[in-house]
């Protein structure tokens, strides 16, 4: 591991443009630019209010219904991003990894690194909507964890994505499926103890579960739940990731056979 970090390190140059070239092909032409990065977000809150309030599940005149909505879709948005963008970071970069000798997994990487950046922009837009609607101050201290540990299972799983596609090109399409539950799986749209009882303990085994729930509990003073069970839910980000920085060295060596 330590070696990887050094030739990351080594390679800093070539990371950061390409950083800086995912960051301009995605606003390349766009008038509105960096408030795409926001509008998403809120098209998504918008759609998703009026179509609950249709179907009467909710109370949207409780006023933390609406700031939870708008944490969980921020937050979702940072990993569907990275999932998207990951699936075409080797595939896309044919030429480069034919031509060029340089840590392959800086690639997926800067895919990451690009929405991190998009993420942290769209957080001081999060936090002036929550003191515009008086929204209770939550422990901020607990932003950075959850902000890295989301960090963690986005390069983890974009690492693997980013060599899965490269061998079974279908994944890009089976991921659209599995997004879709993925997000109704985690607690976007409704609080996490909305959960029965008798299945709380397992949806903490899906990560997104305890950093949503964290980054609530950091920005608006939700309840944190249970402590070690939302270790537990952490703790399979970082799991996740090592597993996908192993997988990735592994397929590596043939991706040039591939493309």
């Amino acid at each position: 591991m330590l070696r990887l970090f050094k030739e990351i390190y080594a390679f800093r140059d070539l990371l950061w443009i390409l950083v800086g070239r995912n960051l301009k092909i995605r606003y390349k032409r766009s008038a509105l630019g960096f408030l795409w990065t926001f509008l998403n977000p809120v098209f998504m809150i918008i759609i998703y209010s009026i179509f609950l309030r249709i179907l009467k599940t909710y109370d949207p005149s409780n006023p933390v219904y609406l700031q939870m909505i708008v944490v969980g879709i921020v937050v979702w948005q940072f990993l569907a991003m990275c999932v998207g963008d990951s699936l075409h970071a080797v595939v896309g970069n044919a030429s480069l990894v034919k031509k060029t000798t340089f840590p392959r997994i800086i690639l997926p990487l800067s895919t990451v690194l690009a929405n991190l950046v998009n993420f942290l922009l769209t957080l001081p837009i999060v936090g002036l909507f929550l003191v515009i609607v008086r929204a209770d101050c939550g422990n901020l201290l607990l932003l950075p964890l959850f902000i890295l540990t989301q960090f963690a299972l986005c390069l983890g799983v974009s690492l693997i994505l980013s060599g899965m596609n490269l061998f079974f090109r279908d994944t890009e399409h089976l991921m659209n499926a599995v997004m879709l539950a993925w997000f109704f799986l985690t607690p976007i749209i409704y609080g996490f103890y909305m959960i029965p009882v008798s299945f709380q303990r397992l949806a903490l085994l899906n990560p997104m579960c305890g950093i949503v729930t964290g980054y609530r509990a950091a920005l608006i003073g939700t309840d944190l739940m249970a402590p070690r069970l939302v270790a537990v839910s952490l703790a399979m980000s970082w799991l996740i990731l090592m597993l996908g920085v192993s997988l990735f060295q592994r397929w590596q060596v043939d991706f040039g056979d591939k493309l």
